[in-house]
C-alpha cells in the first residue's frame, strides 16, 4: 500500500470516528414572519446555527395609496434639511420613486441624513449617501434624543410607513423643527398567510417551537392572523390560548415589540439586547442554550 492512500483512509476514517458537533439551535424550529423579499437574513442567520425555519410572512409591503405627497417633497427637497428614514423599507420605496422621477443621489446630496440601525444606515450608503446620525439604540426615542439639538429652526423629512409611532414627529416639533410626515409604503396583513400560521400552529410536526417578532407591525398581524374576527366593533379580540403551542417561546427584536407583545396579551420570552436582526439570533441562541443547562 502506497503512502499517499494509507493517508487517504487514515484522515476519512478519522473523518468518520470524529463526533459531530452539535449547533446551538438544532431541535429548535423558528417561525419567521418577516415579508418574503426580507425574511432570507434572519432565516439564513438561524439556519446556520442548526434550526430549522418556517417562514410565514405576518406583513405585506404594499405602497401607498397616493404618491403624490412623496413625489412633491422630493420635488422640493432642497427645502429641507433633514431627512430621517426608519427602516430599510423606507429606503427602498424612497429609492423606486426618485428612479420614477429621474432624480439621483445628488438631489439629495444637500441633506443630512438619520438612520435607524445599521441596516437601513448600510442601504443609504450603498446608494452612495452619507448617513450623519445613527442612533445609539435602533428605535424611535434614541431618535429624538440624538437630533433634538440639531433640528431647532430646521425642516425635517421623515419618510416611513402609512401607520408608524408619532415619538419621532411629535418630540422633533417640541424641539422646534418643523417635521413633513411622507408615506412612503404601507405594511398590511397578509390574509393569505391565515390558514397556513393556523395550521402550523395546530400540528404538532409542524409548531414552531419559537416565533421572532422584528416590529410592532409583525406582533399585531400575527395577533390578527392567528384569532377570529372580532365579536364587537372596537373590542379587543382575545387570542385563543389552545391556538398557541404548548412551549413556545416568542422571541422580540426589542422593548417596543416586546411591550406591543405584552399590550395584546401575549408573554416575551426572549428580547435582544442588540436591537438588530443579528441582536436577536444571539438573544435566541443564548436563550435556548441557558435552557438546555
Amino acid at each position: 500500500m502506497s503512502p499517499v492512500r494509507h493517508k487517504k483512509k487514515s484522515s476519512a476514517r478519522s473523518k468518520r470516528e470524529s463526533p459531530a458537533i452539535e449547533l446551538p439551535l438544532a431541535g429548535q424550529r423558528i417561525l419567521v414572519g418577516r415579508a418574503r423579499k426580507q425574511a432570507g437574513g434572519l432565516s439564513d442567520g438561524l439556519r446556520e446555527l442548526g434550526a430549522e425555519i418556517l417562514e410565514i410572512p405576518f406583513i405585506e409591503i404594499r405602497p401607498p395609496r397616493s404618491y403624490r405627497p412623496l413625489d412633491a417633497a422630493l420635488r422640493h427637497v432642497s427645502q429641507f434639511d433633514w431627512l430621517i428614514l426608519t427602516s430599510v423599507n423606507g429606503v427602498e420605496a424612497l429609492w423606486e420613486r426618485m428612479r420614477k422621477l429621474h432624480l439621483t443621489r445628488r438631489h439629495l446630496r444637500g441633506l443630512k441624513i438619520a438612520a435607524i440601525g445599521p441596516a437601513t444606515k448600510k442601504a443609504i450608503e450603498d446608494r452612495g449617501l452619507k448617513v450623519n446620525v445613527v442612533p445609539k439604540e435602533y428605535v424611535a426615542e434614541s431618535v429624538v434624543n440624538s437630533l433634538r439639538d440639531e433640528v431647532r429652526g430646521k425642516r425635517v423629512l421623515l419618510v416611513r410607513a402609512r401607520v408608524a409611532r408619532d415619538v419621532i414627529p411629535r418630540e422633533l416639533r417640541a424641539a422646534g423643527a418643523q417635521v413633513d410626515v411622507i408615506e412612503a409604503y404601507e405594511t398590511v396583513v397578509p390574509t393569505e398567510s391565515r390558514s397556513r400560521l393556523r395550521s402550523a400552529m395546530k400540528n404538532p410536526a409542524t409548531a414552531p417551537t419559537i416565533v421572532t417578532f422584528t416590529s410592532s407591525s409583525t406582533v399585531k398581524n400575527f395577533f390578527a392572523l392567528l384569532t377570529p374576527a372580532r365579536s364587537a366593533k372596537g373590542a379587543k379580540p382575545v387570542a385563543p390560548p389552545q391556538l398557541l403551542p404548548n412551549g413556545i417561546q416568542l422571541a422580540s427584536i426589542g422593548p417596543v415589540t416586546s411591550a406591543t407583545l405584552r399590550e395584546l396579551g401575549l408573554p416575551v420570552h426572549i428580547e435582544a439586547r442588540t436591537f438588530t436582526m443579528p441582536g436577536l439570533v444571539r438573544g435566541i441562541v443564548s436563550a435556548v442554550v441557558l435552557g438546555k443547562q
